[in-house]
């Protein structure tokens, strides 16, 4: 077909023109489309594969296998028995591949394998603390950590990669129940003062009980002195007697509360009358 008379294509060869143009630029498109597409596959490819990317600039890793730490971000709630309060876990997680992993490889299997190591925790720790009153979350940080020392690495695993977790946990108290105990523990912290206390005054007493015997002993040809050394052994088996009352009655608290009076040196053995 020929152009029209001012020189423009005629209508048939204008669409034709488009058609060609228009395919023309779809393969152009599709062609660097492709090359962008291969380009990306393989740095997608090389990171899985633990390989750098070509062309990059990026630091060499450090020696041995990379440790991701991860914090459960919400604490974990067990009920304590009864049912009525619960103790609050706070969980850490540090996990680690025996392969050689890229560390943006390490988080996306950290991802995806914490659920189950969150799940597993809270059964441990549910487990422990069923039949614990809702005070006691001491024993029940020993019991998990017993647990937790008995298995000490977790394996997960998803194809050809395995990951190790290790756990570790600390117990709170549910902060209901604080209030209700804060008296007992200032009780109880009064007490041990007032023990160790007790205990200072007994070695005191025993020491110098010692020595004065001591001191008597160089001088046995005197029968007034070698009477009061003899009554200062006494007083001295006294008082290591009462010292081992003392830390009997405080490894059984049950038995009988009253606190003897520490036993004293008379002035008659220490005047030697």
């Amino acid at each position: 077909m020929t152009d029209a008379p001012d020189g423009r294509p005629r209508p048939p060869d204008q669409w034709r023109h488009r058609g060609v143009r228009g395919l023309t630029i779809a393969r152009d498109a599709g062609v660097r489309g492709w090359r962008w597409w291969a380009r990306s596959w393989d740095r997608l490819v090389a990171a899985l594969q633990d390989e750098a990317p070509v062309g990059s600039a990026a630091a060499p890793s450090p020696p041995g296998p990379l440790v991701e730490q991860r914090d459960v971000p919400r604490l974990i709630a067990v009920p304590a028995r009864g049912y009525v309060y619960s103790f609050y876990i706070r969980a850490t997680f540090a996990w680690s591949s025996p392969a050689s992993l890229r560390s943006e490889v390490l988080s996306w299997y950290v991802q995806y394998f914490q659920p189950n190591a969150i799940q597993r925790l809270t059964r441990l720790a549910a487990d422990a603390a069923r039949d614990l009153p809702p005070h006691r979350a001491g024993d029940l940080e020993v019991a998990l950590q017993r647990a937790l020392a008995e298995d000490p690495l977790w394996h997960y695993q998803r194809g050809d990669i395995t990951l190790t977790c290790r756990p570790d946990a600390s117990v709170r108290l549910d902060e209901r129940i604080l209030p209700a105990l804060q008296p007992h523990v200032d009780r109880l912290v009064k007490l041990e003062y007032q023990f160790d206390e007790q205990i200072r005054k007994a070695r005191y007493a025993e020491e110098l009980s010692r020595q004065w015997a001591t001191i008597l002993d160089d001088h046995g040809d005197d029968h007034d002195l070698a009477d009061a050394r003899d009554h200062m052994l006494t007083a001295q088996r006294e008082a290591a007697r009462w010292i081992a009352e003392l830390l009997h009655r405080h490894a059984n608290p049950s038995s009988d509360p009253t606190t003897r009076v520490p036993p004293q040196a008379s002035s008659r053995s220490l005047d030697g009358e």
